[in-house]
C-alpha cells in the first residue's frame, strides 16, 4: 500500500536519528549511505512530509518525531513479543532472549536521590536495561513528544498525546546556605536581603530560586549574582562552599544541616515540586515493571 509505513524504512529513520548522520546510520545498518538516503526519501514521499533536517547532527522535524515515536513503540512491542516467545537474535534454541531497552527521562535531583534505588528491584532481571536521559523536570515531556524516551519523570500533569500519567508525589526543597554566607548576606530581614544575595542555580532554565524569591518579595527575582552548577551533587556542594544560597532537596540538605555545614533560613517555608510519571500507552511487561518499581520507591521517598 502506498500510504503504509514499511518497517525497514521506519527503522532506517530511527537509525539516522539515533546515530546523528546518514553515514553513521549506514554503518549501523550495514548498508551504503546511498541506500539510507533513498530509504529516507521514500519514507518522506509516502508521508508527504519532510521528516529530517539535514543538519549535523540530523534532527527529526515535527512530522519526523511522530514517525520516530511510532517506530520506537513498534520496536518495543516487537521486543516484548520476542521475549514472550523465547526468541533470540541467533534463532530458535539460543539464549539469552533479546533484552528490553527502555530510554527514560529523569530530572537531576531525582536521579541523585531516589530514582536509582527505584531500579534496584530490576537488577534481578538481566533482560531489562534502562537508558537514562537527564533533563529538567519541566522539560522531560519534550523528549516524550519527540519519541526519544518511552517514559519520564516530569512536573507536568497534562499527558503527552499517547501517554498515561501517574502522580508520584512531591520532592521537598529547603532554603539553605553555608553559615558564613548566611551571616554575611542574610542577617536581617530575609525578604529584603534575598534579592541581593548571590544565588546558586542548576542551569539557565532553573526557575526554582527565582520563583521562591518572587513569592517572598514584590515580584523580584533572585540576584543576578549567580553561579550555574549543572549537577545535583555539585549544586549542594556549591551552596555548602558558600558560593550562594540555594534550594536543596531535603534528603541532600538534612545530613549537612546535622553537621552544621548548612543552615536553614526561612525555616517555616519549604518548596514542594510535584512529580509525575508519564509513559507511552503500551502493553509492555518491561515498561510496566519499571513503572511499578518507580511508583513503589516514590511512595517511600517522596511527600
Amino acid at each position: 500500500m502506498k500510504n503504509d509505513l514499511p518497517h525497514d524504512l521506519v527503522r532506517t529513520l530511527l537509525a539516522v536519528v539515533d546515530e546523528g548522520t546518514f553515514d553513521a546510520a549506514a554503518a549501523a545498518l550495514h548498508v551504503t549511505p546511498s541506500a539510507v538516503s533513498q530509504r529516507i526519501k521514500a519514507l518522506e514521499q509516502r508521508t508527504g512530509r519532510v521528516l529530517l533536517t539535514r543538519t549535523r547532527p540530523v534532527r527529526a522535524t515535527g512530522s519526523g518525531q511522530i514517525v520516530v515515536r511510532f517506530g520506537r513503540q513498534l520496536a518495543r512491542l516487537e521486543g516484548d513479543a520476542r521475549t514472550a516467545l523465547g526468541m533470540a537474535e541467533g534463532g530458535e534454541g539460543t539464549e539469552p532472549s533479546e533484552p528490553s531497552w527502555l530510554p527514560i527521562a529523569v530530572n537531576a535531583d531525582s536521579l541523585a536521590t531516589w530514582f536509582v534505588p527505584a531500579l534496584a528491584s530490576l537488577a534481578r532481571d538481566a533482560r531489562i536495561h534502562v537508558d537514562l536521559r537527564r533533563e529538567d523536570e519541566a522539560h522531560t515531556t519534550a523528549l516524550l513528544r519527540a519519541g526519544e524516551v518511552m517514559a519520564a519523570v516530569t512536573s507536568t500533569p497534562d499527558p503527552v498525546a499517547g501517554c498515561s500519567v501517574r502522580r508520584l508525589g512531591a520532592m521537598t526543597y529547603l532554603s539553605v546556605a553555608a553559615p558564613q554566607f548566611a551571616a554575611r548576606w542574610l542577617d536581617g530581614d530575609t525578604a529584603l536581603l534575598l534579592p541581593a544575595a548571590p544565588v546558586v542555580c542548576f542551569d539557565r532554565r532553573d526557575e526554582l530560586q527565582d520563583a521562591f524569591t518572587r513569592e517572598l518579595t514584590d515580584g523580584q527575582s533572585a540576584s543576578p549574582l549567580r553561579h550555574y552548577v549543572p549537577s545535583s551533587e555539585g549544586f549542594a556542594d556549591a551552596v555548602t562552599a558558600g558560593l550562594g544560597w540555594g534550594l536543596v532537596p531535603r534528603s541532600q540538605a538534612e545530613p549537612r544541616l546535622r553537621t552544621g555545614a548548612l543552615v536553614r533560613f526561612l525555616s517555616d517555608r519549604t518548596v514542594e515540586v510535584p512529580l509525575y510519571w508519564q509513559q507511552w500507552r503500551l502493553d509492555s511487561p518491561a515498561l510496566a515493571a519499571v513503572a511499578a518499581a518507580v511508583a513503589a520507591e516514590a511512595a517511600r521517598a517522596l511527600q
